[in-house]
């Protein structure tokens, strides 16, 4: 059995916070506002990765008002997801991922991102996609207040308790 899930995440941009993207410190003045570190693409792939095992989404699984969570890095979240997703019979097949911001530019840093994706979530590289666009200066994340994310990730089960 295969599975689909969609993941989506937006953080605000805010003076006096360290901006990191795909697990990515990203250098600048900006960074985005979150209980967590507010890694908004890692977010997005985790809430893609939860739903397609049917695990629910990060808020379950790390709610903001729980105060473990503050400040943690969204690496380690992931990886907790993973073994969420792996415990209940999954097998991650395939992380397609886009960054919806002005800036900064993502290029530079994609191949890096790509590979601490791919680190976490114990893949290949090849298995982990990651594109960028801008909100052509509309909405909030067009006049550079925010940075969204969304990502589909495909599973497949390797257990009985995937299949049920």
């Amino acid at each position: 059995m295969i599975r689909v899930g969609l993941g989506y995440d937006v953080h605000p941009l805010v003076p006096g916070r360290r901006l990191v993207l795909g697990g990515v410190e990203i250098p600048g003045t900006l960074g985005l506002a979150g209980h967590s570190d507010a890694d908004v693409l890692l977010h997005a792939i985790g809430d893609a990765l939860l739903g397609a095992a049917g695990l629910g989404d990060l808020g379950v699984h790390f709610p903001p008002d729980d105060e473990r969570w503050r400040d943690r890095s969204s690496v380690e979240l992931l990886r907790i997801v993973r073994e969420l997703v792996r415990n209940a019979g999954w097998r991650i097949v395939y992380v397609d991922a886009t960054l919806v911001a002005e800036i900064p530019r993502i290029a530079p840093f994609r191949e890096r991102m790509r590979e601490r994706i791919a680190a976490t979530l114990a893949v290949p590289v090849g298995t982990v996609s990651v594109k960028a666009t801008t909100n052509e200066r509309l909405g909030f994340v067009g006049r550079g207040e925010g940075i969204a994310a969304l990502a589909v990730a495909t599973v497949e089960a390797v257990t009985e308790a995937g299949r049920s």
